[in-house]
């Protein structure tokens, strides 16, 4: 596995030099923005990505406005509480894309948030106090508490919201694979476990967060 500067070096000559490289690499929004997003705009998010997951993003892009106000702006002490009648009335609403399958995954996400927020101040302050080096453990939990918040629909939403991240992504997998790390896109347990341990090596030599080093291994692809 190759140091973190010689693959920088290698996105860098990709780009058009160091300088040209850095503007195109984003930072991640701090513990203190993260937990103060209110818990409808994470529950927004969530809907967001997996609507547009196996759909066009810019047909979900366009009606948002219209899905915010059919889930009643996402609020999940109300969306939580959807039942039969709220589910036939987003079925029929022409604003939306309606996906039974996709519509029951956001009521039962909006559950899945107030049940973090049984366990901290706020779902916020929980995404914003999970630790950069055991990301992948936060990932299996979205995947196994969340409804279809699995692979990269998960990784995504935490992306949108700032969460210091990695997204594994087709270039940023290519990249794994040259280095010897996976053989293939991570998803079982060893993989997974295997991907964050480089990308702590990769943190401690560079200094830099999971979502600069993510973007950096997809730029030398």
């Amino acid at each position: 596995m190759r140091r973190f500067d010689e693959i920088y070096d290698i996105a860098a000559e990709r780009k058009g030099g160091a300088e040209a490289l850095e503007t195109l690499l984003s930072a991640p929004r701090t513990s203190e923005e993260l937990a103060a997003i209110p818990s409808d705009r994470w529950l927004s998010a969530m809907a967001k990505c997996l609507f547009q997951a196996g759909f066009n993003w810019k047909v979900i892009e366009a009606k948002w406005s219209g899905i915010e106000e059919a889930f009643d702006g996402f609020a999940p002490v109300r969306v939580a509480f959807y039942h039969d009648e709220d589910i036939d009335r987003l079925l029929s609403d022409k604003r939306i894309v309606r996906n039974g399958a996709k519509v029951d995954a956001v009521i039962n996400n909006a559950r899945f948030i107030l049940d973090l927020e049984k366990t901290a101040p706020s779902v916020g302050a929980f995404f914003a106090d999970w630790k950069s080096d055991q990301y992948v453990d936060l990932l299996q939990l979205l995947s196994k508490q969340g409804s279809r918040l699995g692979a990269l629909t998960g990784q995504r939403m935490l992306r949108m919201m700032g969460k210091d991240s990695f997204l594994l992504s087709p270039d940023v997998v290519a990249r794994l694979v040259a280095e010897g790390v996976v053989d293939k896109t991570p998803t079982s347990k060893r993989a997974m476990i295997a991907t964050q341990e480089a990308f702590n090596i990769w943190a401690d030599q560079s200094g830099r967060g999971l979502t600069q080093i993510s973007q950096v291994l997809a730029f030398s692809v």
